[in-house]
């Protein structure tokens, strides 16, 4: 069987964008004119997950908005002959009962926040995908976790080589074996210190995961920052089933920093046939 259901957790309340984030939830904030969590949700669709599922929080209705019909603003459109700005804001096609969200009541984590959505999941494996990283490549980097999980089954990770200096930021991932750019997990630790790090290969927010780390997450035990870490949770599996990491190779945007998101919009822009120009132009200008 093949990977059905997608999870992307916002819940988060965005405070590293205050004051845009007041009123405005971070995923909504837009990568040139599309909103970022949007980034995410097509690449789970153009990968062949069928059914996606929002981990929210108070505050979050704009999500669920943008992804639901406002025939108003079709009619609008239409009656103006702008058919091409119908298909655009028409995200989700006419298909309903593809679209789920749950409620994360209490900011407990990025592992809180998967075990939320447990009833959801039933048996089957399913992705996650944060939002915050927009990852670029020549197809959905979620589809080359799914290929590996679909010839070894167990739980599968995406990762990337960061600066040994900046092992704290992220779950480093134990290597084992390595077959081109695909790693077998030996161990897992949420932001070790740079001193004690067993690599530098950080997880980057893309995971294919058996149901089986919900039992884990239940138990609540707290981690780094005394939160229910993902990360805590997958090392609890490993030798239990089969465990990878992808190396991915593309380009990465850390839009959950300024810099990051900052980046992302120009390098978008940049890729534009309508923008790219412009946007190469005005760069040249404004630099010395």
């Amino acid at each position: 069987m093949g990977i059905r259901t997608a999870l992307f957790p916002v819940g988060g309340l965005g405070t590293r964008f205050l004051p845009a984030t007041k009123a405005v939830p971070k995923e909504m904030l837009p990568v040139v004119d599309k909103p970022l969590i949007q980034y995410a949700l097509e690449e789970a669709r153009e990968a062949g997950i069928e059914n996606f599922v929002f981990i929210t929080a108070h505050g979050k209705m704009a999500v669920e908005n943008h992804f639901d019909r406002n025939l108003g603003l079709e009619q609008f459109l239409a009656e103006r002959g702008q058919d091409d700005l119908v298909e655009l804001v028409q995200i989700m096609g006419t298909v309903p009962g593809r679209v789920s969200y749950v409620r994360q009541m209490e900011a407990l984590g990025l592992g809180h926040a998967v075990w939320c959505a447990r009833n959801l999941i039933g048996d089957e494996p399913f992705a996650v995908l944060l939002p915050d990283e927009l990852l670029r490549g020549d197809r959905p980097p979620i589809s080359d976790l799914i290929e590996v999980h679909e010839e070894t089954g167990g739980n599968v990770i995406s990762v990337v080589e960061v600066p040994h200096d900046e092992t704290g930021s992220y779950g480093i991932v134990t290597p084992g074996a390595i077959d081109g750019p695909i790693i077998a997990v030996e161990g897992l630790v949420e932001k070790p210190d740079p001193s004690v790090a067993p690599s530098n290969y950080a997880a980057i927010g893309r995971y294919i995961l058996n149901p089986a780390v919900m039992d884990l997450l239940g138990q609540g035990r707290r981690g780094a920052g005394g939160e229910i870490q993902l990360t805590d949770a997958l090392a609890g599996l490993i030798g239990a089933a089969p465990f990878h990491a992808v190396v991915f190779d593309g380009s990465r945007y850390d839009c959950g920093t300024k810099l990051g998101f900052l980046e992302a919009n120009i390098a978008l822009a940049l890729e534009r046939a309508d923008l790219g120009g412009d946007v190469a132009a005005i760069l040249k200008r404004m630099l010395p």
